[in-house]
C-alpha cells in the first residue's frame, strides 16, 4: 500500500496547435513532480504568476483533463482508473473549490437543490429531513444562518457566502482532499482569512489535506505547510513554508518575494518593472534552458542552453537552479 494521497509523477501538459503537435505547440506543464501523504494531513501551496499552468495542474488532478505524458495517481492507483471503475468514490474523496463564487452555481435553482444533490447523489443521508437537518448543521458551522441562505437562488447570495456554500458542501462530503483554486482571489478582504482559517480547521479537525493554488506567495504562507514554485509550467524549488519564505533559494522564489506589498506607508515601494515595451514582454518566458534564463539576474550561457534539474539542496529542500550545483 502506498503511503501517498496524491502523487505526480513527471506529469507533462502539452497543448496541440491545428490538432498536431508541433514547433508551435504550447507546453503548459513540464515533468512535474511531487507527492502528498496518506497518513499526514496537510495544506500544500502551489505558488506561481498566472499562465505558469497553475489551473492547468488542477483540472488534471480533477480528471477533467488528461497529461500528455506522466502519471497521477491517487491512493496508489493512476486517476484514470479511479475515473473508469470508482468515479463516483474519487469525486466523492477529491472535491474541488473553485475561483469563481458566480459561474459555479446553476441560477435557475434555489441553494437548497445545489446542497441537497451532493447528498443525494453520495448518498449520504436516506431520510429527506435528516439531509436538510444535516445541511443546516453544516451551514451553521462556516458561519452562515440556513434561514438567510436556504431558499435563496444564487444571485441573491454575495460573492462571500456563496464560496462559504462551497466550504459547507465540503463539511457534507469531508473528502481526503480539496483542490482548491485561487479560492479567495474573487471575496472580500474582510472574509480571506475566515476562508483561510477554515481550510486549516478542516486539516486539523477532520484530517482533509488541500492542494491549495494562489499567485500569492504572502496567502500561502498563511495557510500551506510546504510550497510549491511554479514558474512558466516547471517547478523550480519546493519546501516546508517557513524555510522557504525565510530563505527563498531560487531567483524566481526571490521575486516573488519582492513582489509582496508590505501593508506600512512609511516604508518605500519597491521600484516597479517597466512593462512599456512590447518587446519585454515576448521575452518574459526563455526559448530554451532555465525557463526564467531570460529575466534571472544571475543567468549564465549553461543557463540559456541547458534546463537545470530539481534536486536536493537540504532537509526538504529542493531547487532548480545551476547557482546550487556545479
Amino acid at each position: 500500500m502506498s503511503n501517498h494521497l496524491l502523487e505526480l509523477k513527471n506529469v507533462t501538459k502539452i497543448f496541440k496547435i491545428g490538432g498536431t503537435f508541433s514547433k508551435n505547440s504550447i507546453k503548459a506543464l513540464d515533468s512535474i513532480s511531487f507527492d502528498m501523504p496518506l497518513d499526514k494531513p496537510l495544506i500544500m501551496g502551489l505558488v506561481g504568476e498566472s499562465g505558469s499552468g497553475k489551473t492547468t495542474l488542477a483540472r488534471m488532478i480533477l480528471g477533467l483533463s488528461e497529461p500528455t505524458s506522466g502519471e497521477i495517481r491517487y491512493k496508489d492507483m493512476n486517476i484514470s482508473y479511479w475515473l473508469k471503475k470508482k468515479r463516483l468514490e474519487y469525486y466523492k474523496e477529491v472535491q474541488p473549490i473553485f475561483q469563481d463564487p458566480y459561474s459555479i452555481y446553476n441560477p435557475f435553482y434555489k441553494i437548497d437543490r445545489n446542497l441537497m444533490l451532493v447528498v443525494k447523489k453520495f448518498r449520504l443521508l436516506p431520510d429527506m429531513k435528516q439531509a436538510y437537518e444535516f445541511i443546516s448543521k453544516s451551514l451553521e458551522d462556516i458561519g452562515l444562518r440556513p434561514r438567510d441562505v436556504l431558499g435563496r437562488y444564487p444571485h441573491q447570495l454575495s460573492g462571500g457566502e456563496r464560496q462559504r456554500i462551497m466550504l459547507a458542501r465540503i463539511l457534507l462530503v469531508k473528502p481526503k482532499l480539496i483542490v482548491a483554486d485561487e479560492p479567495i482571489s474573487m471575496i472580500d478582504v474582510s472574509l480571506k482569512a475566515m476562508f483561510l482559517n477554515y481550510l486549516i480547521s478542516f486539516k486539523e479537525k477532520y484530517g482533509i489535506s488541500c492542494f491549495f493554488i494562489t499567485h500569492d506567495l504572502n496567502t500561502a504562507s498563511y495557510v500551506a505547510d510546504k510550497i510549491l514554485v511554479l514558474c512558466h509550467g516547471r517547478l523550480v524549488e519546493k519546501g516546508p513554508t517557513k524555510d522557504l519564505i525565510e530563505n527563498p533559494l531560487h531567483p524566481y522564489t526571490k521575486l516573488l518575494m519582492n513582489s509582496i506589498l508590505i501593508p506600512n506607508p512609511n516604508v518605500e515601494r519597491k521600484k516597479e518593472i517597466d512593462l512599456t515595451s512590447l518587446e519585454s514582454f515576448k521575452k518574459i518566458k526563455a526559448g530554451k534552458g532555465c525557463v526564467f534564463s531570460a529575466r534571472c539576474p544571475y543567468a549564465t550561457d549553461r543557463c540559456k542552453n541547458s534546463s537545470p534539474e530539481l534536486l536536493n539542496v537540504g532537509s526538504e529542500r529542493m531547487v532548480a537552479c545551476f547557482l546550487y550545483f556545479s
